[in-house]
């Protein structure tokens, strides 16, 4: 029983700290943009000179081989 002495402060300092990181959190906008990101992943992105473009991808290369055109 004398353990809960111990246990309950440690628990209400663990509790007070994640709110605290909670609370910055939200203060420095960390919340603020929730949809953009999510939205990212559904288009494509334009891709750089330095990389491949669509017609260079190996899928289509390796699809198209062998069928006659």
């Amino acid at each position: 029983m004398e353990v809960l002495y111990l246990l309950v402060p440690i628990a209400l300092i663990f509790v007070f700290i994640a709110l605290r990181i909670l609370f910055w959190a939200i203060n420095n906008g960390q919340y603020d943009d929730l949809d953009t990101e999510a939205h990212k992943i559904l288009f494509d992105q334009k891709k750089s000179s330095g990389q491949a473009s669509e017609d260079d991808s190996p899928l289509e290369d390796s699809e198209t081989q062998g069928k006659p055109q």
